[in-house]
């Protein structure tokens, strides 16, 4: 296993361990998180470890023209169930996703430390919010790194507070996303939420292609 030190560049991707971890440690500048992004690569680590950094392989991706809307999602969007919005409230957003607890993980990824670094990329427009509205209040977002020479988007994290409010605003930045010309949304590991609506498993050396990173790089 590789240790960063703090101004240390990261080994190739193809050392990455059979879980996908590359690298333990260095820091969350902002040189260190584009260099991150761009080469496939992104932090995940609760905030009781040190700063871990992750290539999985298989990938897990969705093509936007494979996005899936079931029976019951399209009736709310025939009624205008909520309101999308667009980098409208970042620091909300990614505050919410941090309090969210989920099932299986202790505690928290996204650490003060994150949401500084991220709040950063937000000001460089690399980090980018959804917001999901109901009767004037935030009910749902998401929010994730936009690579916008690459037309890939990296999906970060989502909550909601009402049912189906995020998955309301994934579906919308998707289509939005189809429309800008993406060709590819990063959503890192399986989930059969994520399944559910599309997305897919694919190969690391096939996803950083869309990065146009060779594996060894």
């Amino acid at each position: 296993m590789h240790y960063l030190q703090h101004n240390e560049k990261f080994p190739p991707i193809s050392e990455a361990d059979e879980q996908g971890l590359l690298a333990i440690g260095g820091d969350l500048s902002i040189p260190r998180l584009i260099y991150a992004y761009n080469h496939g690569i992104f932090p995940w680590y609760d905030d009781s470890q040190p700063v871990l950094w992750w290539s999985p392989d298989p990938r897990m991706v969705l093509f936007p023209e494979k996005l899936k809307v079931s029976k019951s999602m399209k009736k709310l969007f025939k009624k205008e169930a909520f309101k999308v919005t667009f980098d409208t409230d970042f620091e909300r957003v990614i505050e919410a996703c941090a309090e969210i607890r989920r099932e299986g993980q202790h505690g928290t990824w996204i650490t003060p430390e994150i949401i500084k670094s991220y709040r950063e990329l937000h000001e460089f427009n690399l980090a980018r919010s959804v917001e999901v509205w109901q009767d004037d209040k935030l009910v749902g977002g998401l929010y994730g790194i936009y690579l916008k020479e690459q037309q890939v988007f990296c999906g970060e994290s989502m909550f909601a507070r009402v049912s189906n409010a995020s998955k309301y605003g994934f579906i919308t930045l998707v289509n939005q996303l189809k429309d800008e010309g993406v060709k590819l949304i990063d959503c890192q590991v399986y989930t059969k939420h994520l399944e559910s609506l599309g997305a897919e498993e694919i190969s690391r050396a096939r996803f950083l292609k869309y990065l146009e990173i060779p594996l060894e790089d």
